[in-house]
């Protein structure tokens, strides 16, 4: 497929995203062909962290299609994706 970076396309920062990350789970935008196992992978070599959970969600709307994973870690690690 694509190289890893490519899979992550960016980290979904919003008022539900940041309520999210109060019991380690955090979302981002990801490639419309990745599956779960490429998504945690990826996630766990970039941010090392261990990655307990991956949900998909995929929108399909008429003139834009995209793909969100939401992803649940190990219970205390965190990941800083603020923006900086």
């Amino acid at each position: 497929m694509q190289t890893s970076k490519l899979l992550i396309l960016k980290p979904l920062i919003s008022e539900k995203g940041t309520e999210l990350a109060n019991i380690d789970k955090y979302a981002f935008l990801v490639h419309s062909a990745s599956n779960k196992k490429q998504i945690k992978e990826v996630l766990e070599s970039i941010y090392k962290v261990d990655v307990v959970k991956v949900n998909i969600i995929r929108n399909r709307n008429k003139g834009e299609s995209y793909k969100k994973a939401i992803i649940t870690l190990k219970k205390g690690q965190t990941i800083d994706v603020g923006p900086h």
